[in-house]
């Protein structure tokens, strides 16, 4: 079984208990209004000049610079368990977790404690058994696909006739999909309190109120879409680039932040948020969508 965890790729994961993964409480996935036939569909986002890194707060998010990006078009949803197990169906096709014999996640915790302890090695878990042998993602088909590499991800995109976006292109279209520019956290919540995002609510790792109605993933589509029409951009999961995460490194950069960023240890729900995983590591709260080029 290969396993190679670093410290680095564990920190990129900050965040909280994986194994809550179902609703929390009135079940607010009643609100979860987006059409069937809106998954697996695409926004066209136009090309144009930005400043990538505008809101940066962490010093692995650089300083700002501006860029200019060709248009493409972008998934409106993370691809989902129901995509992906399609995907699987029609190939065959085993993930880096099933090969491995598991995959990460959480230990939950009710204090606060090392950081390295908060981290298991589930040799139960895949992206069909997602908290571990014995569970099953039956009820879950709209929930983001998770326990996906980035190799696992860039199989699913070539078979869906897409690639994996470059973090130049996932941040240009978090940033314009903002409901205020000026504001960098309103991908979060609206100045109304509007939620519009899946993260951690209350004091990590000692208290989810989940009262953004999940303590987990939510199925996609049940905030607000941006701007662009794309929905969780922020939160629910980390979502794989294919850029890596600096010269010459071998981990690759993740975008978005996750169900598990909390305010008071990880603001990683900002466009200009990155954080960095080994290419064939996979965990409970990392997937990803797809871009496709024109014509």
């Amino acid at each position: 079984m290969r396993w190679r965890v670093s410290v680095s790729g564990l920190m990129a994961l900050g965040l909280a208990a994986a194994s809550i993964w179902w609703p929390h409480g009135d079940d607010p996935s009643r609100h979860c209004v987006l059409a069937d036939d809106s998954i697996g569909g695409f926004v066209q986002v136009p090309g144009g000049g930005f400043v990538k890194g505008a809101d940066a707060i962490y010093p692995e998010e650089g300083g700002p610079i501006k860029l200019h990006v060709s248009p493409f078009s972008l998934s409106v949803t993370e691809v989902t368990n129901d995509q992906f197990a399609a995907f699987v169906a029609a190939t065959g096709y085993v993930t880096e977790a099933e090969q491995n014999g598991g995959s990460v996640g959480f230990i939950e915790t009710e204090t606060p404690s090392d950081l390295l302890s908060w981290w298991k090695l589930d040799e139960g878990a895949t992206w069909r058994t997602p908290v571990g042998a014995g569970s099953d993602i039956a009820g879950l088909g709209r929930h983001p696909v998770v326990h996906v590499s980035l190799t696992d991800a860039r199989a699913y995109a070539a078979w869906a006739e897409g690639r994996l976006p470059n973090e130049i292109e996932w941040e240009y279209a978090a940033s314009l999909g903002l409901f205020d520019p000026g504001d960098p956290e309103s991908g979060l919540r609206g100045p109304d309190g509007e939620i519009r995002a899946n993260t951690w609510n209350g004091i990590f790792p000692v208290l989810n109120t989940a009262e953004d109605g999940f303590a987990g993933t939510a199925p996609v589509g049940c905030y607000r879409a941006s701007l662009i029409g794309a929905h969780d951009m922020i939160g629910n999961v980390w979502e794989w680039t294919e850029t890596p995460f600096g010269d010459g490194s071998p981990q690759f950069t993740i975008k978005g932040g996750s169900y598990l960023c909390g305010s008071n240890y990880c603001r990683s729900y900002r466009a200009a948020a990155r954080e960095s995983l080994e290419p064939d590591f996979s965990t409970a709260h990392t997937g990803f969508r797809i871009v496709k080029d024109p014509g």
